[in-house]
């Protein structure tokens, strides 16, 4: 059997963080004598990756998720247990592991400030030593699926958040990495650009065979594109399966989603399920899937009854519920 892309066995990260007062006098005290505080980011993760396959990784703020990105790219060193990427130790930064994967931040830049993205590109080249041609190839397919040839030639500084990561996304695919480690890939864009980035990180998984783990707070990112979910909270992991498989158990009722010429009073819907929204053409309910096949052909029936749709509940929901059960909320 092939080598993992990634095999993490109980993975920790901890950190010592400073704390202290406001203000001067606490400031003072503070250079005498340093309170300390230790914080686990990351514990006890085990997580195992094959190659080609696009996974998410989600949780709230603070969570884990970024720290073990960092870990899995080898910019973090963990302070306990395994971890191998492509069957290489990350924390080394062994030249061929590095010439193997990839890493974009939507918060953090790569690109050279003042100069123009191009630039940066060229640095690139020369830095993964990728042919002429090879480079040049490859620059023109990213930058036409992108539609960044109007963005590379000006300077960074002058672009807007979406076009510097349009820019991000190319400097990080130009040596075709077999691992694309991608934080928040979609910060700054607007809708049309959010689904052609995530169209190209379709393509790109498909047509390279690359191993895709993503996080973001975009619940569609993840929805879209990733089969497999990863949940972290508190450090610890709480969900490793499909999406589906996480929505069936923490919120198994379907969304049902119905237009119609006239929709019953709210009393009248109760008999139906969970009224989520309703206004005098539109309803949407929440319903048990039991009940599905009985209340459908009742929503049908209504006057002018069109454009009926079952679905799952949206991620979003899916994952506040899970984080607030984990802290102990009432949902």
């Amino acid at each position: 059997m092939a080598e993992p892309a990634v095999a993490a066995e109980r993975l920790s990260k901890r950190f010592t963080v400073a704390r202290r007062g406001a203000g001067f006098g606490a400031a003072v005290r503070a250079l005498i004598r340093r309170q300390n505080e230790t914080v686990d980011a990351v514990l006890d993760l085990s997580l195992t990756i094959q190659e080609g396959e696009r996974v998410g990784l989600l949780g709230p703020n603070g969570a884990g998720k970024t720290t073990t990105l960092k870990m899995l790219a080898g910019l973090l060193h963990p302070s306990a247990g395994s971890l191998k990427v492509l069957g290489q130790v990350p924390k080394l930064r062994a030249p061929d592991f590095l010439r193997s994967i990839a890493m974009v931040m939507g918060h953090k830049r790569q690109l050279s400030w003042d100069l123009p993205a191009v630039d940066t590109f060229e640095l690139h080249r020369v830095i993964y030593d990728i042919a002429r041609a090879d480079y040049q190839r490859r620059l023109d397919e990213l930058v036409t699926l992108l539609r960044a040839a109007d963005l590379i030639g000006k300077p960074v500084r002058t672009l807007s958040l979406g076009e510097r990561m349009k820019c991000e996304m190319i400097a990080a695919l130009l040596h075709s990495p077999r691992v694309l480690f991608l934080d928040e890939p979609t910060l700054g864009m607007d809708v049309s650009m959010q689904l052609a980035l995530r169209e190209f990180i379709r393509r790109y998984n498909e047509e390279q065979g690359a191993t895709v783990v993503l996080t973001s707070h975009y619940m569609e990112d993840v929805a879209a594109l990733c089969p497999r979910v990863v949940v972290i909270d508190g450090g610890r992991l709480r969900f490793d399966g499909e999406i589906g498989e996480l929505t069936r158990r923490i919120r198994p009722r379907r969304r049902i989603h119905v237009a119609a010429d006239r929709i019953p009073e709210q009393a009248v819907l109760a008999r139906f399920g969970e009224v989520i929204e309703r206004d005098d053409a539109r309803l949407v309910l929440d319903v048990t899937p039991d009940a599905v096949a009985r209340v459908v052909p009742e929503l049908l029936a209504l006057p002018g009854s069109r454009e009926l749709v079952v679905r799952d509940a949206p991620l979003e929901e899916v994952m506040r519920e899970l984080f607030d059960r984990s802290q102990g909320k009432s949902v």
